[in-house]
């Protein structure tokens, strides 16, 4: 996988994160993805598809989730529910978004976001794209981006 596809996911990370929740959230080296295990707890996973197939998610372990969409909404959530859920597919979709901005060429469509809640969920890629992860860490704790795409 090329670093151009990835570059721009992790630009609008810190940007949605510094715009939308007012923090600062600082890349660590990415690395590949050996296999389909949760980094974390929640997952926002939104597919992408057009001249490049793949996705993208963004996973938390729970107290960073409930930190993370506390300080989005402006109001304390102490439990999993709807307003996780709903900020955690709002964050990726925003992000998502964004970069399709910087990968015009491959006419990128993103799906709806889908958010699994589990320690026992798993992450897999689409057969034969390799994974990328890029660890993040903020005020709130640690979190990760996985970026799958390939040109088709």
């Amino acid at each position: 996988m090329k670093v151009e596809y990835i570059n721009p996911y992790i630009i609008s990370t810190i940007d949605t994160f510094k715009l939308m929740i007012k923090i600062d959230v600082k890349p660590d080296k990415p690395l590949l993805k050996q296999g389909n295990e949760p980094l974390y707890d929640i997952s926002g996973i939104i597919g992408l598809s057009g001249n490049a197939q793949g996705a993208i998610s963004l996973s938390f372990p729970k107290i960073v989730a409930l930190k993370t969409i506390s300080a989005m909404i402006g109001s304390e959530i102490k439990i999993i529910g709807p307003e996780i859920t709903d900020g955690i597919g709002e964050l990726v979709n925003i992000i998502a978004g964004n970069a399709k901005q910087h990968l015009t060429e491959y006419h990128l469509n993103i799906s709806l976001p889908n958010v699994i809640v589990g320690k026992d969920h798993y992450v897999s890629s689409p057969s034969g794209i390799p994974t990328i992860i890029v660890p993040f860490k903020c005020e709130f704790g640690d979190f990760a981006m996985e970026v799958s795409l390939k040109t088709v």
